[in-house]
């Protein structure tokens, strides 16, 4: 039995070529096409779960802020600048830990230079370098110190300090200069200045607290106790106090009247004249003598003198020389010490001689003369007073009632006038917690009137589409649906046409490639079947018109004649 010959597939030469370089270049564009699908659709998504961006610092140095930008870079946080670039934002969710983080690493530093700047110090310095580095280091930690009051926002300290000299003539005292900028809408009161003034003197050696000058942004001298043209004038710290003192009497007058009245029924105002003047005053005051008993005596000097004469007969003749004598006034016998002879014993013994020649002959005084002087002391009154400053001078309140409601038997509530009574006890009341001092001037008026009704605005409970949570959780569900939508959009109307082309175009490729419309498929020399049947070259025409009808020409041609496809097939698998 003879050999069929082999199937020939011929088909035009110019057209193979072409036609593989077209669809290697289609699929080229399609998986090209897919890659930039799949790229925008992962944009979007990731554009949809972008999170949201809160401040981390602003305001900062630019030292400061490459440090912190740095910082964040190693840890791996997502951050970004704010339009004007002066803050830096990071995911709010990692706010608060990114800044403890920061904070343990000593940032920001608020671009000042402290110590730490003695800590890089080169072998071989002179000592002047290193007193100018001390005192760079000393200014920055100052800097530091005073930046933590809440209303300085930035502080610069220029120190001052001479050389040390041995000579007293030549030394000299350090001086501070600082200057604050103060956040907007600050102030310091005068306490705080002096609290500034304070710190800087004890932190310096030597350095007194009157050469510290404390200056502000806009060039307010700050640290002067006398600016504004001296002492007389009022200062912020003193309309303060008046302004306290005011709110003070008011929160107690309508504080001790509300139990009776209502909190809402009653409105007090006070004004307060206070003397800010400083007073001293030295008196002397001597009061009238009282009686000598109740005197206290200084001094008493007392001087007695009397002069006797011998009784003898003498005198003028007549009675009264005829007059017996005077009873004795001393003993006539006087014992004798038994120490009589001793040294000291010598005045009892004259004594005794006295006596006896007194009663020999006695003396009748003549003339006695006695003077007592008394030095009491004087009644006197020294007294310093120093008034300080702040005194109150005079108080006037002003203290406005309600009418009181009365509730009926039916409910009903009614306001009627306060009678004298209560409006006494009202005004007693109020005396008692203003402190009222009649002989200081003090004034107190107490009315009695009607309130007008307060018109309150009914304010309508915002929908829930206009709350401000209820709105930011919808644009993060709408921002979250927009990118879903986009993706689903990009994967039905670009991906999946790519994609199903792309497939189509290998699953053509893997069929035998038709002929054009010329082309002929022709079967060369006879094949003999098992029957012995001779095959002649039969032509077909394959009409290329897509992959369907290629299919369907290539099922029909096996229908009709299956030993040439069979006989095609391995042709193939041969020349393989």
């Amino acid at each position: 039995m003879a050999a069929a010959p082999d199937a020939v597939v011929e088909a035009a030469p110019t057209g193979i070529f072409g036609q593989n370089t077209a669809v290697l270049t289609n699929k080229v564009l399609l998986a090209l096409g897919v890659a930039a699908v799949v790229a925008v659709m992962v944009v979007f998504w990731l554009w949809s779960q972008q999170p949201e961006y809160r401040v981390l610092f602003s305001n900062y140095a630019d030292k400061d802020g490459g440090a912190i930008v740095a910082s964040l870079e190693q840890m791996n946080i997502p951050y970004k600048f704010s339009e004007s670039g002066t803050a830096i934002l990071v995911p709010a969710s990692q706010v608060h830990q990114v800044r403890l983080k920061l904070a343990a690493q000593g940032l920001p530093k608020g671009g000042n230079i402290g110590f730490e700047l003695l800590e890089n110090q080169k072998f071989g310095v002179s000592q002047f370098v290193e007193q100018v580095n001390f005192q760079r280091g000393l200014e920055g930690e100052l800097e530091r110190s005073i930046q933590t009051i809440s209303a300085v926002e930035v502080a610069r300290i220029h120190l001052a300090i001479p050389k040390p000299s041995v000579f007293v003539r030549d030394q000299q005292k350090p001086t501070a200069s600082v200057l604050l900028n103060l956040r907007p809408g600050r102030m310091l009161d005068q306490q705080q200045v002096s609290a500034i003034v304070h710190l800087v003197a004890s932190s310096v050696p030597e350095l007194p607290i009157a050469n510290v000058t404390v200056v502000d942004q806009n060039g307010n001298l700050l640290s002067d106790t006398d600016k504004k043209g001296g002492r007389n004038n009022l200062d912020p710290t003193q309309l303060k106090y008046v302004d306290e003192l005011q709110q003070n009497i008011v929160r107690r007058v309508e504080s001790i009247i509300a139990p009776m009245v209502g909190a809402r029924n009653v409105h007090a105002e006070a004004s307060a004249e206070v003397d800010f003047s400083t007073q001293e005053q030295a008196a002397e005051t001597y009061r009238p003598n009282q009686a000598p008993d109740a005197m206290s005596v200084r001094s008493q000097q007392s001087n007695e003198s009397q002069s006797t004469s011998p009784a003898g007969a003498g005198g003028v003749p007549g009675a009264l020389s005829n007059q017996p004598p005077a009873p004795a006034t001393a003993p006539l016998n006087t014992a004798v010490p038994a120490n009589a002879g001793a040294p000291g014993a010598g005045a009892p013994a004259n004594a005794a001689n006295n006596a006896n020649a007194a009663n020999a002959a006695p003396a009748v005084p003549v003339n006695s003369q006695k003077n007592v002087t008394t030095n009491y002391e004087l009644d006197k009154t020294i007294r310093y007073v120093q008034q300080p400053m702040g005194g109150v001078k005079r108080l006037t309140v002003a203290v406005v009632v309600n009418h009181k409601q009365v509730v009926d038997k039916n409910g009903k509530v009614t306001n009627r006038p306060l009678t004298d009574a209560e409006k006494t006890e009202i005004s007693d009341l109020a005396k008692q917690a203003m402190g009222f001092n009649q002989e200081r001037g003090d004034s107190l008026t107490v009315v009695n009137s009607s309130f007008a009704g307060e018109q309150i605005e009914a304010i309508p409970d915002l929908p829930l589409w206009k709350q401000p949570e209820n709105i930011e959780m919808a644009k993060e569900w709408l921002k979250m649906a927009a990118g879903l939508l986009v993706i689903f959009l990009l994967y039905r109307k670009l991906m999946k046409p790519m994609m199903q082309k792309l497939v189509k175009s290998d699953q053509k490729d893997a069929l035998p490639a038709p002929g054009d419309d010329d082309a002929v498929v022709t079967l060369s020399g006879a094949a003999e079947g098992a029957e012995g049947e001779n095959m002649v070259g039969v032509p077909r025409k394959l009409a290329a018109k897509g992959y369907e009808q290629n299919l369907e020409a290539a099922k029909q041609l096996a229908k009709e004649n299956p030993k040439l496809v069979a006989s095609l097939v391995t042709n193939w698998v041969s020349k393989e």
